[in-house]
């Protein structure tokens, strides 16, 4: 097949960056009004087996209506049959499940009483909470655009065309009183140069439902064959007022994936932070993104890898989770299969780039599966980075650890040991949902991370001087000093794409 479309075997969620930056975008949008376009947020889920892709999508769109069309490269001509609209609900879920979470732990009282079943080793993690009329050709060649297909699916009018040359396909829409976005007829020209089709849905003003000046644009999905597992974003950057961020969610049967042709790193996870990042996550995710960015210029970052099985979707688990349901919307029913069975695995990548800075589409390839991320400790400390592994179990998480502040009425009391809260109220995962909208620049990431985060090379701010220790006899307990906490540094071997030389968080005993 050719080498343009988006023929990705997975899914993907574009997000904008923050309020007022136009999101990432495998089309562009164009308008018979000439007013200014921009995709805050879209929502990309495509779902592959062998050369066969579904692909679901939910915009979040801002903008006027008249003449609305979205415009997306595909690789073959789409068929009524291949179209459908979706309940918004499948975005949220699949949002949820690949989001970086916040997970809070307490630690259990050193003194426990006994009980008959001891088998749980300190360390151990607590039981997580359970997407007008039809146009005329106009006048243009019938060589330079073909209407290959027309057709209505809810509120969008469906035309498939083709085209021989990018100028041709710019004169075709604006004989049709649509407006090219400034500088879209070189990012047209290579799709079309590569025998692209391209996917234009007008959208019917009258049948649009608006919600806080955002037109709810009902999620579209279509399948199609195709060999090329890539995604189109250089036709998006028509749209773009700055910096864009694209999470591209991959679902597959058993294979985590990576990029071919970018550089590849993991988010910096299993570390703790401050009780107040609690409140503002997202911010102080997307400052730890940003600086892992600093770090790895023009890399995108691996942010979740995991293996999903009936019953077993994640630990912790979000608030929201991909059900058996979900997955049939979003392609279960074409793909067939494990995936249709429940079983796959989500991959979930994040770019952040400006207009200039991506020179290729993204292109993907099979990875080798990988660990971290978990409440997995060993002799030497808590799981670090990301491990070679037999399957894929690896997530972006954080927690919030809080020390036994009760009395200590034992000789020989064992520390360090973390579970539940003492009074049994569990509390709920937190996901950083939502980035789109994450304030950027407000938080001093140093002043909340527990840790220096060696994996990209940055510090956490000196330790404040502590306050005198309490008298002899107290009579309550206190965080152990850095001979029970201390944290020493090692070489690990082996790990995926840390490199030589990575360091390893040990935890002494």
């Amino acid at each position: 097949m050719r080498s343009i479309g988006i023929t990705i075997g997975a899914a993907a969620l574009a997000l904008v960056a923050q309020a007022g930056a136009a999101d990432a975008f495998c089309g562009f949008y164009v308008s018979g009004s000439g007013a200014k376009l921009a995709n805050e947020a879209t929502q990309v889920v495509l779902m592959r087996d062998g050369t066969r892709t579904v692909l679901s999508m939910q915009n979040d769109y801002k903008g006027p209506l008249e003449d609305f069309a979205m415009v997306i490269p595909v690789p073959v001509v789409l068929h009524e049959k291949d179209v459908r609209t979706l309940p918004k609900a499948v975005f949220d879920h699949v949002e949820s499940l690949g989001s970086p979470r916040l997970v809070e732990y307490w630690e259990q009282n050193p003194c426990p009483v006994p009980m008959a079943d001891e088998e749980d080793a300190p360390g151990m993690a607590m039981k997580s909470a359970d997407m007008a009329p039809r146009a005329s050709v106009g006048m243009v060649k019938k060589d330079t655009v073909k209407i290959e297909a027309q057709f209505d699916v809810a509120e969008y009018k469906i035309l498939i065309l083709s085209a021989t040359e990018a100028a041709g396909l710019e004169t075709w829409l604006r004989n049709n009183h649509y407006k090219i976005p400034d500088g879209a007829e070189p990012l047209l020209r290579p799709y079309v140069e590569g025998g692209s089709k391209f996917f234009v849905a007008k959208v019917d003003p009258k049948k649009v439902h608006m919600v806080d000046g955002h037109a709810a644009l009902s999620p579209i999905r279509f399948h199609y064959e195709g060999e090329e597992f890539a995604l189109p974003i250089r036709l998006g950057m028509a749209n773009s007022t700055g910096k864009q961020d694209l999470i591209v969610n991959i679902l597959s049967a058993d294979k985590r994936y990576e990029v071919a042709n970018y550089k590849n790193v993991f988010i910096p996870t299993n570390f703790d932070v401050k009780d107040g990042v609690k409140t503002r996550f997202a911010e102080f995710y997307a400052a730890l993104f940003d600086k892992t960015l600093e770090a790895n210029p023009g890399a995108v970052v691996t942010e979740y890898a995991w293996t999903a099985r009936p019953q077993y979707h994640c630990d912790p688990c979000p608030e929201l989770d991909v059900t058996q349901a979900d997955l049939m919307t979003l392609g279960g029913d074409i793909v067939q299969g494990q995936i249709a069975a429940g079983q796959f695995v989500l991959t979930r990548l994040h770019a952040r780039y400006g207009k200039t800075d991506m020179k290729d589409d993204l292109r993907f390839k099979e990875a080798k599966p990988v660990t971290g991320g978990r409440e997995q400790w060993t002799k030497q400390g808590l799981e670090y980075g990301a491990t070679p592994s037999p399957e894929n179990y690896f997530q972006a998480r954080y927690a919030m650890r809080h020390w036994w502040t009760g009395p200590i009425t034992c000789q020989n009391p064992v520390r360090g040991v973390w579970g539940g809260p003492p009074d049994g109220n569990y509390q709920p995962t937190i996901a950083a949902s939502k980035l789109a909208f994450a304030p950027r620049g407000r938080m001093a990431l140093d002043t909340v991370i527990k840790r220096d985060l060696w994996e990209i090379g940055y510090k956490k701010a000196p330790a404040q001087k502590r306050p005198a220790p309490a008298p002899n006899g107290a009579k309550f307990a206190t965080p152990p000093g850095s001979k029970a906490m201390g944290f020493g540094v090692g070489v690990l071997l082996g790990l995926v794409l840390l490199g030589a030389g990575s360091l390893v968080l040990r935890r002494k005993s």
